[in-house]
C-alpha cells in the first residue's frame, strides 16, 4: 500500500500528540499558564497604595511635587491581556508598545517565552533520546517531522493562552478587580485573543527552527529562542491590542502562515543539510 502524505501526516501527528498532550511537561506548562496570572493579580492587588522604596537607599521614592510615590496596580483585568492601541498619540503609542512598566509586561504576552521553555524540551528530547535518528531511519520524511511538530507545537500554545485567560478572569473576579471595558468591547477582546493565538504560529516555527539548529543542546535552543522573542517581543501589543479588528485577526493568520511555511522550509533544509545528532 502506497505511503501517502496524508498517511504519514497523520501518524506523525498521532504520535507527536501523544508524546506532547499526554507527558508531564505539557500539563506543566498549562498550570503556570494559569497560576502565573492569579499571582500576578494577587500581588499587585494587595500591593496596591503602598509607596515605592528605593532599592538602594531602602528609603521612599518622591515625585517632582515632593509626594510619595505610590504603586500602581492593574485598573481593569483586562490589562493583563493587552493594552488599547492609542493611534494618533505617538508618545503613548511608544509607550504601550515598548514600555518597561508593570502593564506592558507582566501581562499575556509573557507566554511567548514560556512557548519557548515548551517547544525547546519537547524537540531537544527528540535528539537527546536518539528518537530523531531512529524516525528518519525508518519512514518518515523530515518535512514532516518539522510540520507535525510545528502543528502540536501551535496547538499546545493555544492552550496555553486560553489558560492564561481562565487564569486571569478567575484571579479579578476573587480579588475584585473590575472588569470595564475601555475603549473596547467584547468583540474587539475575542479578536485581540484570536490574534494572539494566530500570531504565537509565528513565534512557534521559529522556536521549532532554533530546536533543529541546536538539536540535543538545549540550552542553546532557549537562548536562541529568547533572543529571537526578545527582538519581536515589542510587535506583539503593537499587531494584538485589545481593541483588535478583524484586520489584526487576519493580519496575524495570514502572518503565522507565511511564518510557518518559510521556517518550516528553512528547518527542512537545516535537517537534511546537516548531521541529525
Amino acid at each position: 500500500e502506497k505511503n501517502t502524505f496524508g498517511k504519514r501526516m497523520g501518524s506523525m501527528l498521532r504520535v507527536d500528540s501523544r508524546r506532547m498532550f499526554m507527558t508531564p511537561l505539557f500539563y506543566i506548562m498549562l498550570s503556570i499558564a494559569i497560576v502565573v496570572p492569579i499571582l500576578i493579580i494577587v500581588m499587585t492587588t494587595l500591593m496596591e497604595g503602598s509607596p515605592v522604596v528605593d532599592s538602594q537607599t531602602q528609603l521612599p521614592v518622591f515625585d517632582a511635587d515632593g509626594n510619595p510615590v505610590l504603586m500602581e496596580g492593574f485598573k481593569n483585568v483586562w490589562q493583563m491581556i493587552g493594552t488599547v492601541s492609542t493611534s494618533g498619540n505617538t508618545e503613548a503609542s511608544a509607550s504601550a508598545a515598548g514600555g518597561m512598566d508593570l502593564v506592558s509586561m507582566c501581562n499575556i504576552n509573557l507566554l511567548y517565552f514560556g512557548v519557548a521553555v515548551l517547544i525547546c524540551l519537547f524537540v531537544s528530547a527528540d535528539f537527546r533520546s536518539g528518537y530523531s535518528k531512529n524516525l528518519f531511519t525508518v519512514r518518515a520524511k523530515k518535512s514532516d517531522y518539522i510540520m507535525s511538530k510545528t502543528i502540536v507545537g501551535f496547538a499546545a500554545s493555544a492552550m496555553m493562552l486560553i489558560a492564561f485567560f481562565a487564569g486571569t478572569v478567575l484571579a479579578g473576579a476573587v480579588m475584585g478587580v473590575a472588569f470595564t471595558m475601555d475603549g473596547f468591547n467584547a468583540a474587539n477582546l475575542v479578536m485581540c485573543m484570536l490574534s494572539k493565538i494566530f500570531l504565537m504560529a509565528a513565534f512557534v516555527a521559529i522556536y521549532v527552527m532554533a530546536s533543529v539548529i541546536a538539536k540535543q543542546k538545549t540550552w542553546l535552543c532557549m537562548v536562541i529562542s529568547f533572543g529571537v522573542a526578545m527582538l519581536l517581543f515589542s510587535m506583539i501589543p503593537m499587531v494584538t491590542p485589545l481593541d483588535a479588528s478583524l484586520l489584526n485577526v487576519l493580519l496575524t493568520l495570514v502572518g503565522g502562515v507565511l511564518f510557518s511555511l518559510g521556517f518550516g522550509v528553512a528547518s527542512k533544509t537545516i535537517l537534511q543539510k546537516s548531521d541529525i545528532l
